[in-house]
């Protein structure tokens, strides 16, 4: 795996590479909203909004001392995000096209009570 360092952004094919399953390299930290969250996330993700982030709000404990791979709806909000958590020292980077192309390829989208999600 390439170092999150040298890297801005990753494919959905490769986000679910590296945070799917026990034993994943990096956390999928996803930066919508309540409701959006709410709506519907990639199995395993860790919630921590941009506009919380942005306000100076610290990782969840889940999310700390490890690579993050950021997603958001479209992607716009996760480059955001992704740069702000670099600016931290964080290594982190986003995903190309966000929870849509996530859902787009046939990953998982798991909705607040477990059931199937949507992208919202």
């Amino acid at each position: 795996m390439a170092s999150l360092r040298n890297e801005k952004r990753v494919s959905v094919e490769e986000a679910h590479r590296r945070t799917q399953g026990a034993h994943a390299p990096a956390v999928l930290l996803d930066v919508r909203e309540r409701g959006e969250w709410d709506a519907g996330r990639a199995p395993g993700a860790v919630h921590a909004p941009l506009s919380a982030l942005a306000a100076g709000a610290a990782l969840p404990q889940a999310a700390q001392e490890r690579p993050l791979v950021v997603i958001c709806r479209s992607g716009n909000r996760s480059q955001q995000a992704a740069d702000l958590l670099r600016g931290r020292g964080v290594a982190a980077v986003d995903v190309e096209g966000g929870l849509r192309r996530w859902a787009g390829a046939g990953h998982p989208v798991v909705g607040a009570s477990g059931n199937e999600g949507s992208v919202a």
